[in-house]
């Protein structure tokens, strides 16, 4: 199967914010300019999945296909840690986090880890329907666990393989993979 990868357009939060499972939107009109490059570069027939966040929900919708959306695929929670300034969250959980990237509820919310089990069981379900394609638009987070499932890891090093490095996923990217 082909995924297409899409990354959420830029949501409307201040820099140096820490988000991921807020539910933020995005500026409608950076999407209007977004929309022609994204629905020429995917496929028109494909299943469209999204994570329930309107970040992702309204493009996902915005690209035209019907749309399953799916729980599974929301960005990790940050807990706590939600929607302060980085510099304001307690360095004594940064350094905590940053010894345990995989395994660390930053914030008291999901571990990385806790992710992965979701994306690999959203990966599953996927895989058993048996399409030839599927648009997926998502986060960075989620598009770098489906990138270390379709290459055969299983959840701890799924987790691991995401945590290893910074993401160089840009808003409103398209990581093309082929799943088996």
């Amino acid at each position: 199967m082909r995924l297409f990868l899409v990354r959420h357009l830029p949501p409307l939060v201040a820099p140096g914010v820490c988000y991921g499972r807020t539910d933020l939107a995005t500026d409608p009109a950076v999407q209007v300019s977004a929309l022609p490059a994204l629905r020429a570069a995917l496929p028109a027939d494909a299943p469209v999945y999204s994570s329930p966040l309107q970040r992702c929900a309204v493009l996902a919708e915005a690209l035209g296909s019907p749309v399953t959306f799916d729980a599974r695929l929301v960005e990790l929670d940050f807990g706590a840690w939600e929607m302060q300034p980085w510099d304001a969250v307690p360095r004594a959980g940064v350094d905590a986090w940053a010894a345990d990237v995989a395994g660390y509820r930053p914030g008291g919310g999901d571990s990385v880890i806790d992710m992965a089990a979701r994306i690999a069981g959203f990966h599953t379900d996927l895989m058993a329907t048996n399409v030839r394609e599927a648009v997926v638009v998502c986060h960075a987070g989620a598009i770098r666990l489906l990138m270390a499932r379709a290459a055969g890891l299983d959840v701890p090093a799924m987790a691991h393989a995401a945590a290893a490095h910074p993401h160089r996923i840009a808003y409103g990217e398209i990581v093309t993979l082929d799943a088996v």
